[in-house]
């Protein structure tokens, strides 16, 4: 069965050919779609079953990183967006797409409600990272994305990937519902609050992260692949979610 995925693009998302190809290796079949026609036209999420939010600079990352991305979605296509996931969509933002979910407010969207719980902020460090960090899948995770998937290493970039929640309250109660689904190994690059650096939502459908799982297709890819490394490439994410939303459909 064909498994239409949309992957957005324009206004600075720069990400969208990566993501777009993990999907196609996943099995999916990925539409590049400028988010500007999308909200001119809404109905056409309908036809998919999977809509990625790739990384990039959205709108030049202009009053925070994915903050306008984030007011256009929450004005413009917030019904469709709710029936959407209501329907059985998924949904995975990478890096500034992480972001925008999040300031959106479809992550971690524990009540429903879209509120803001949770935000990315600059790095502890002040500055923009760029390397492969070690990352461990929570294992108790409700994450359909990242279900089974050993530790690995996977690309960061970001300079806004600090994770933090409204208070320790939030904290808690994401890891006790098993809305935590990636960590870094050890630090991690960005002083994220409990090494978190990827959550879903309480369908485990929804589903962001600040990693670049799709820099990471193939093996040539990884850093160390003259020294023989087994790390498995980030491909096998999209293969989750592909595979989880076909026997959803």
């Amino acid at each position: 069965m064909e498994l239409k995925a949309i992957v957005l693009s324009g206004y600075g998302i720069n990400a969208d050919e990566e993501l777009a190809e993990a999907l196609r290796l996943a099995g999916a079949k990925p539409e590049r779609f400028h988010i500007g026609d999308l909200v001119a036209d809404p109905e056409r999420l309908m036809d998919a079953r999977i809509l990625a939010f790739p990384g990039g600079f959205s709108f030049g990352d202009h009053l925070g990183s994915g903050q306008v991305l984030a007011l256009l979605c929450r004005r413009t296509l917030r019904p469709t967006l709710e029936r959407f996931i209501a329907d059985g969509g998924f949904v995975i933002g990478v890096c500034n797409g992480f972001q925008a979910l999040v300031r959106i407010g479809l992550l971690p969207n524990r009540d429903g409600r879209w509120g803001r719980e949770v935000s990315l902020i600059q790095n502890a460090s002040g500055r923009f990272v760029d390397g492969w960090y070690p990352v461990e899948f929570e294992t108790a995770s409700r994450c359909l994305w990242t279900r089974g998937l050993a530790g690995r290493l996977l690309p960061v970039r970001h300079g806004e990937g600090r994770f933090v929640a409204r208070d320790e309250a939030t904290l808690a109660a994401l890891e006790a519902d098993g809305l935590v689904a990636v960590r870094y190994r050890d630090e991690g690059p960005n002083g994220s609050e409990r090494a978190i650096a990827g959550i879903c939502d309480p369908s485990g459908r929804v589903f962001g992260l600040m990693p670049h799982p799709e820099a990471f297709l193939i093996a040539e890819n990884h850093p160390g692949r003259r020294r023989g490394s087994r790390d498995h490439p980030g491909v096998e994410l999209f293969e989750n979610g592909v595979r989880e939303a076909r026997d959803a459909s």
